[in-house]
């Protein structure tokens, strides 16, 4: 789609029509974490979206942090329902690469995972992440509650002057609701692909600007 051009997100009416349901089974269990990897889960916990580049890399930071309770990664924020890799890769769906994210708040608050969200990738490149480029690999969050919406635009604000200081633009990250942009899980493969294939490729790296700690507030609530 991109040939070389910068690339741009497709209207409604330009998107890959998708089909009306998955033609795969999304695994039962999180190869690391041993957790089911589709709700409803348990009460308490929360759900949190996060798209920040390839999510191969992506998923693997947050299954390593403590009060997480399972991952599994998708797509989001796009047009064409049940769309496959090669789809949103093609650039014509809508989506970006997203990591849906259950956790404890207990243990592990948003605002934590906020500071892991930011500080693992670069979140002013736009439609790439270093030599990964495509809408699909844009930076994203996708909020499940006012609280967690307020405690992003918080962190994103806060980041930003930091990021400024140290000689970076501005900050592209894509922040809306989660409600009416749905979440569609990637195809079995995908899921713990780090896990299943410890020497892959990851593609996630950061700025190397810290996050200041506490700039999203308490943890938020989730209305999955």
């Amino acid at each position: 789609m991109f040939f070389g051009r910068t690339p741009v997100l497709p209207t409604p009416d330009q998107a890959l029509p998708g089909r009306p349901e998955q033609e795969f089974t999304v695994p039962d269990r999180h190869t690391v974490l041993g957790t089911p990897l589709l709700g409803p889960y348990p009460a308490g916990l929360e759900v949190a979206d996060f798209g920040l580049g390839c999510f191969w890399g992506a998923e693997r930071k947050f299954w390593q942090t403590e009060g997480v309770w399972t991952t599994l990664v998708g797509y989001q924020g796009g047009y064409t329902p049940n769309p496959s890799y090669e789809e949103v890769c093609s650039g014509l769906t809508g989506h970006t690469e997203v990591v849906r994210v259950v956790f404890d708040p207990s243990v592990v608050p948003y605002s934590a995972l906020l500071k892991l969200f930011w500080e693992s990738h670069d979140p002013t490149q736009g439609f790439r992440q270093g030599n990964d480029v495509g809408t699909q690999y844009r930076s994203a969050l996708y909020t499940h509650s006012p609280d967690q919406a307020a405690a992003a635009d918080a962190s994103r604000d806060a980041y930003q002057r930091v990021l400024k200081d140290s000689g970076y633009g501005a900050v592209t990250t894509e922040i809306l609701p989660a409600d009416g942009r749905p979440f569609y899980p990637a195809e079995p493969y995908h899921q713990q692909y780090l896990d299943k294939n410890p020497n892959g490729y990851c593609g996630i790296g950061g700025t190397g600007v810290s996050c200041p700690v506490g700039v999203a507030g308490a943890g938020a609530g989730a209305d999955d």
